[in-house]
């Protein structure tokens, strides 16, 4: 039996006009409109909105200190998806499938806040669920990524990556 389409989302469409306003460099405006779509939909709003919001937000930041805030509010409502929520907004998506890159974010901002410690707990979190990710070009960007943030983790080294996502200074 064919699945019907997934419904238009209004909330999802707006936080993909915002990633690519910030993606295209209007960063300012980008950070402005996910935080006030955050305002609308509040914090016991549908979890697929905040987390996808959140995990957005955060890359919008280069002080790792305020991307911390929203990665781990990102990771907080990715705890309260279904699966039958993300699929009804992407057929072909698990929420296992965003906790690779949501503690890879987590172990990238503790390392550049030099809490190596928390860094390489969320770096084995992350690999712990990397086994989730597709091979694709996106599953190899974030194992490439996880490499990354292992050796600065390992190297106590706290500067921006520059593949990491987010603004340039």
């Amino acid at each position: 039996m064919p699945t019907a389409p997934p419904t238009p989302d209004p909330t999802m469409e707006a936080i993909g006009r915002a990633v690519v306003a910030g993606r295209t460099g209007d960063t300012l405006s980008a950070r402005h409109q996910l935080l006030d779509l955050w305002a609308a939909i509040g914090v016991t709003g549908d979890p697929l909105h905040r987390c996808s919001l959140a995990h957005y937000l955060a890359d919008l930041y280069e002080d790792p200190a305020q991307a911390l805030a929203w990665d781990v509010r990102a990771l907080d409502a990715a705890d309260a998806v279904t699966d039958r929520r993300v699929q009804e907004h992407h057929a072909g998506l698990h929420v296992a499938g965003f906790y690779p890159s949501l503690h890879l974010n987590l172990a990238d901002n503790y390392r550049r806040l030099g809490s190596f410690d928390a860094a390489t707990e969320r770096i084995n979190a992350a690999r712990e669920h990397a086994p989730s990710l597709r091979d694709d070009a996106y599953g190899a960007f974030l194992r490439t990524a996880l490499d990354e943030v292992a050796e600065a983790i390992s190297r106590r080294d706290v500067t921006k990556r520059s593949s990491a996502p987010g603004p340039t200074v």
